[in-house]
C-alpha cells in the first residue's frame, strides 16, 4: 500500500512540476519577446509650437532632439530651455506608459513589476518578493 502512496505522490508531483515548467517556459518565452520589443521602442513628441522634436527610447534615454531652424530667430534661450525640457519630459512620461503597457502584457498579473514601473516604489517591489519568499519559508 505504501508503495502505491509513493506513485500517487510522485505522479501527482510530476504533474506539479511540469505545470510549474510549462509556466515558467512561457514566461521566459514572453520575457525575450518583451526584451526586443521594448530595444525597440522609440516614443517622439513635438513642442506645442513645432519647433522642438524629441525621441526617447523605453526607459526615457534621450535618442534625439531636432531643432526647427526657425528656432534661432527668437533668441529667448530661456524659453527655448523650457520648450525642450517640457517636450523631454511628455516623450519620457509616454514612454514609461509604454513601457508599462508592454510589461503588462508580458508577465503574470500581480508580479509587482507593473505596479513598480507605475509608482517606482521599490517597497512595493520588495514587499511583494518578500511575501513571496515568506510562503516559501513558511511552515510545511
Amino acid at each position: 500500500m505504501s508503495e502505491r502512496v509513493d506513485r500517487d505522490v510522485n505522479r501527482e508531483l510530476r504533474a506539479r512540476f511540469d505545470d510549474v515548467y510549462g509556466q515558467y517556459q512561457q514566461l521566459r518565452s514572453n520575457l525575450d519577446e518583451l526584451r526586443a520589443r521594448l530595444a525597440a521602442v522609440r516614443v517622439t513628441r513635438r513642442s506645442a509650437d513645432g519647433q522642438v522634436t524629441v525621441t526617447v527610447g523605453a526607459r526615457g534615454e534621450l535618442v534625439a532632439i531636432e531643432l526647427d531652424p526657425a528656432i534661432y530667430q527668437n533668441r529667448d534661450v530661456e524659453a527655448l530651455s523650457r520648450r525642450i525640457t517640457e517636450t523631454v519630459h511628455a516623450a519620457t512620461t509616454a514612454a514609461g506608459d509604454t513601457t508599462r503597457d508592454l510589461v503588462a502584457a508580458h508577465v503574470p498579473a500581480g508580479s509587482g513589476s507593473v505596479e513598480f514601473l507605475r509608482t517606482g516604489d521599490f517597497g512595493a517591489l520588495l514587499g511583494r518578493a518578500e511575501a513571496v519568499l515568506g510562503r516559501r519559508e513558511g511552515p510545511a
